[in-house]
């Protein structure tokens, strides 16, 4: 595929945390949280990101909108690479990328009223010049993510938390994005509101053409949303490929212990099938393990994983990975 039909570059992005103590704020050490991640997204798909808590999926995330500023590497946008950009012409690429939080009850100011909350980004963009275009703009998309008109003067601690993740996509559908970062969007809400919100995500999509990435630790709602997945560990990813290709074929040893964990709703499948359990604990993102990162934990590990970086492979077309056990 050609570089032109990508929305979205990210090459060898790296963003480290700095770790400050004493009366100096001196820096003592670095929390290694992106360490040379890169990916395409295409306009349009939906790149799912899966991994465990800590690897560093939100931070690539916010690192991508450029809301942490990277160490190192590029984020291309639409041909535009964010990491050389600043002030204003960050500010005009910023209204095509929004971002969906986590946690709904702490993304939404408490003091702010939904039309308030909506059409913020409106005010702040400029993109109107009276406050009954605020008031339209802000009723057109409460009825476009499926909350009541009647409800625009009401306040979060008022919803549920299925309709405030409504409110915060509102809010980032406001200024017509191309991108959206969808940052563990679900995993806060009710199993019986999370398909509700998935469907409305991908309603969503094919009526403005958005492009996603959705970060989320449930395997099983990402491959029902995701065109391709991307598995990360401690800062890094192991492997990427299409999402019915990883769920059938994992090659990594990550991603076969992390899909061996997914439950089955066969319970004779369910039974015949063997679970891989990792032993140890993650290693400090402070000081990674050489070589593999997953090393410390893979039951393939050799002498060549503790020595050696391995290298970004494509084994079949669509489908990379990065381990030297994988032949």
């Amino acid at each position: 595929m050609s570089e032109q039909e990508y929305l979205v570059r990210v090459e060898d992005l790296v963003m480290y945390f700095p770790i400050k103590r004493g009366v100096f704020q001196q820096t003592v050490g670095y929390v290694h949280a992106v360490d040379g991640v890169s990916f395409n997204i295409k306009e349009g798909e939906t790149l799912g990101l899966v991994g465990e808590s800590g690897c560093g999926k939100t931070s690539t995330g916010r690192t991508l909108l450029q809301l942490y500023r990277a160490r190192s590497g590029k984020v291309i946008f639409d041909g535009v690479d964010l990491t050389k950009t600043k002030g204003e012409d960050l500010r005009k690429m910023r209204r095509r990328m929004q971002m969906i939080f986590q946690d709904p009850y702490a993304s939404l100011d408490p003091r702010m009223t939904v039309e308030d909350i909506v059409g913020e980004p409106l005010l702040v963009h400029n993109m109107v010049s009276n406050r009954h275009e605020v008031t339209e703009r802000v009723r057109q998309l409460m009825g476009l993510v499926g909350l009541n008109q009647a409800y625009i003067d009401r306040y979060p601690h008022e919803f549920s938390g299925g309709q405030r993740q409504r409110i915060g996509l509102a809010r980032s559908l406001a200024l017509n994005p191309d991108l959206i970062v969808c940052d563990e969007p679900i995993s806060a809400l009710d199993v019986s509101i999370q398909a509700q919100v998935i469907n409305l995500l991908e309603e969503l999509q094919q009526k403005l053409g958005l492009t996603y990435l959705f970060i989320a630790h449930d395997l099983s709602m990402v491959r029902h949303i995701s065109n391709r997945v991307a598995v990360m560990y401690l800062g890094v990813i192991v492997e990427l490929a299409g999402q019915d290709e990883l769920y059938t074929n994992p090659l990594h040893p990550y991603s076969q212990a992390l899909l061996s964990a997914v439950p089955i709703p066969d319970p004779l499948i369910e039974e015949r099938r063997q679970r891989i359990i990792l032993v140890g604990d993650v290693p400090s993102p402070v000081n990674p393990p050489s070589g593999c990162r997953f090393r410390t934990r893979c039951p393939l590990a050799a002498e060549i994983c503790a020595q050696v970086r391995p290298e970004w492979r494509e084994m079949t077309p669509g489908h990379s990975v990065a381990c030297h056990m994988v032949k």
